[in-house]
C-alpha cells in the first residue's frame, strides 16, 4: 500500500492525482443530489470550446473532462510503476517518465474520444422542437430529488434511444430516484423539462389545480 501512494505521489501520476479526488468528489456530490450533471466546468477555468476542439463536446464537459483524468490518471501510474523495475539512472528515468505523460494524455485523449461515441446518445443535443417531442412522456428520475432549481431524469425518444435529461418541478411532491413522471412543458431558457408525478397526472385530484 505504501509502494500505491509513493508512486501515485511521484511525478507524472501526482499531475492527475489531485485533479482525480476533485473529480472523485464532483461525482459522490451528483450521485447525493448536491450538484447538477448539468453543471458546466467553464465556470471552473475548462472552456468546453477547448474539449469541442478535441473532439469531445459531444457530451457534458464534465463527462469528458472526468474521464481525461481518470485514464491519464492510470496510465501514469502504470507506467510508473513499470519503470521502478528496470533500474534506470536518473537522467534517463526523467525522460522516460515525461514520455510516460506524453503518452498518457494521448491515451486518455483516445479513450475519452471512443468513449464518448456511445456515451453521446443519452445526451440530447437536438433542436428546440425535438426537444419539444418529449413533452407529454413519462420519464423516469434519475436524481435523489427534484425540486424548483435541481433534477434529472431518463426518457425514451420515439426511436427507442434513451436520453438523459434536466427536469424540475414547481411543486414539493416526492420525486425520488427510480419513480415516475411525466413531462408536461419544456422551458426554452432554462433548457429543462417541468414534470408532475406520473399517479398525480393519471389520476387527478378535483381540487388541485392544474399545472399551467
Amino acid at each position: 500500500m505504501g509502494g500505491f501512494f509513493a508512486t501515485a505521489l511521484s511525478f507524472p501520476t501526482v499531475l492527475f492525482s489531485f485533479l482525480l479526488l476533485v473529480v472523485v468528489g464532483y461525482w459522490l456530490l451528483v450521485l447525493t443530489g448536491v450538484l447538477d450533471l448539468g453543471d458546466d466546468l467553464d465556470a471552473d477555468g475548462v472552456p468546453g470550446g477547448v474539449l469541442a476542439g478535441l473532439g469531445l463536446g459531444n457530451v457534458p464537459s464534465t463527462v469528458a473532462f472526468s474521464l481525461l483524468v481518470a485514464v491519464a490518471w492510470f496510465v501514469c501510474l502504470a507506467g510508473t510503476a513499470l519503470l521502478d523495475g528496470l533500474g534506470l539512472g536518473a537522467v534517463a528515468r526523467i525522460a522516460v517518465l515525461v514520455g510516460v505523460l506524453l503518452a498518457a494524455v494521448l491515451c486518455a485523449w483516445a479513450v475519452t474520444r471512443l468513449v464518448a461515441v456511445p456515451l453521446s446518445r443519452l445526451f440530447p443535443t437536438g433542436t428546440e422542437s425535438s426537444r419539444h417531442a418529449f413533452v407529454g412522456s413519462l420519464c423516469t428520475i434519475r436524481t435523489g430529488q427534484v425540486t424548483a432549481d435541481f433534477g434529472q431524469a431518463e426518457v425514451t425518444a420515439p426511436d427507442g434511444s434513451s436520453a438523459i435529461v434536466q427536469v424540475r418541478q414547481p411543486g414539493a411532491e416526492p420525486l425520488c430516484a427510480g419513480s415516475s413522471a411525466l413531462i408536461y412543458d419544456y422551458d426554452v431558457e432554462g433548457e429543462f423539462f417541468w414534470v408532475m408525478p406520473a399517479g398525480i397526472a393519471f389520476q387527478p385530484d378535483p381540487s388541485r389545480p392544474a399545472p399551467m
